[in-house]
């Protein structure tokens, strides 16, 4: 039997965007944008994605959209950007490349395809984090940028803010049809129990809580380190994910790629929630949902990853990278009972 997917948020993800070559990519990159660049491929999860190397020095990414992708969508993520650069401009954020006309985005088309949005992104130069040391400091700094980010997009709407992403945590019971396809019977009953959890604790109260567009896609492929000081954070990248959710769920998600690494099973988490308290406040609702949360996103994280590997085995390496990760996390939540965790993050969001 195959796994099921939600017909309304699955779309973007079922289905493999058609090849955009080299030479065509050389091209727009050239005659749309005014940029002559080497180019070569970069991975995405829905995008077609190009690095661009100008005279050997400036960078850029030209991007063309998945053809499902709505088009506000992609505007609204553009317009993200743009809003950002102008709050907080020392932010490590990719800043828009317009066209030689001026535009944000080009319109794409090849005969029998439907239409896609081609834009140009600078390049963001530094170690992913999943390849750098961890460390505390790395952590509670990658809170603080993430909480500047947080703080530069408060204030920013756009009518495609609202729109259903299968990634967005305040959905993750939708994803309950995918577990009955995790095939080692303990794996999924842990990925269950939390659900019901969610389900039970935070689902009822998300509406409750503040609110605003988020990255929502704080993973350690996102997010880009300094060579010579991986302590400090030198990107966040990959702005498809963002959505108007909660504001506690962009630091949940984040938190979720940070599992124990320590003897107490929330230690790491513990400094990405201390970097981000210490810019942005959290309030008392928003950490008592925090462990409820980070389990959420975990459980999102291998539902759809397994049945996205099964429907693109070609990308399968890609698609699960971040999978092990989120069942070592789950495994680690399970150590502590939830009332407990919530005293340990309340408790850290009350230090001055």
């Amino acid at each position: 039997m195959s796994s099921p997917s939600p017909p309304s948020l699955g779309s973007l993800l079922e289905t493999a965007a058609p090849a955009v070559s080299l030479p065509e990519a050389e091209a727009i990159a050239r005659d749309v944008f005014g940029l002559s660049a080497a180019v070569s491929p970069l991975s995405g999860e829905r995008d077609s994605n190009f690095h661009l190397r100008v005279d050997g020095a400036a960078q850029f990414v030209l991007k063309f959209s998945h053809p499902s992708e709505d088009p506000q969508v992609t505007a609204f993520q553009t317009a993200a950007l743009l809003h950002v650069a102008a709050r907080d401009p020392a932010l490590p954020v990719p800043r828009v490349h317009l066209t030689r006309d001026g535009a944000p985005d080009w319109l794409f088309a090849r005969p029998g395809e439907a239409p896609r949005i081609v834009r140009v992104l600078s390049y963001l130069d530094g170690e992913p984090l999943h390849r750098a040391p961890a460390s505390a400091a790395q952590r509670r700094n990658l809170g603080a940028v993430l909480a500047r980010l947080a703080r530069a997009l408060q204030g920013f709407a756009h009518p495609a803010a609202h729109h259903e992403l299968l990634w967005d945590i305040q959905h993750a019971d939708r994803v309950r049809g995918l577990l009955d396809h995790i095939p080692d019977p303990q794996q999924r009953g842990l990925a269950r129990r939390f659900l019901d959890n969610f389900e039970a604790h935070a689902l009822p109260v998300l509406d409750q809580l503040r609110a605003q567009v988020i990255h929502n896609d704080l993973n350690p492929h996102n997010v880009l380190v300094s060579a010579e000081d991986p302590g400090r954070i030198a990107g966040i990248i990959d702005f498809g994910d963002m959505v108007h959710a909660p504001l506690v769920n962009d630091l949940a998600v984040a938190a979720a790629y940070h599992p124990a690494q320590a003897d107490h099973p929330l230690a790491a988490m513990a400094d990405l929630v201390a970097g981000y308290h210490d810019v942005l406040p959290l309030q008392e609702e928003e950490c008592a949902l925090l462990f409820d949360l980070i389990a959420a996103r975990m459980v999102v994280s291998v539902a759809i990853s397994g049945w996205r590997a099964a429907r693109h085995p070609d990308n399968r390496d890609y698609i699960l990278r971040n999978n092990r990760l989120a069942w070592i996390g789950l495994e680690s939540l399970d150590q502590i009972p939830r009332a407990q965790a919530q005293d340990y993050f309340r408790h850290l969001c009350r230090k001055d």
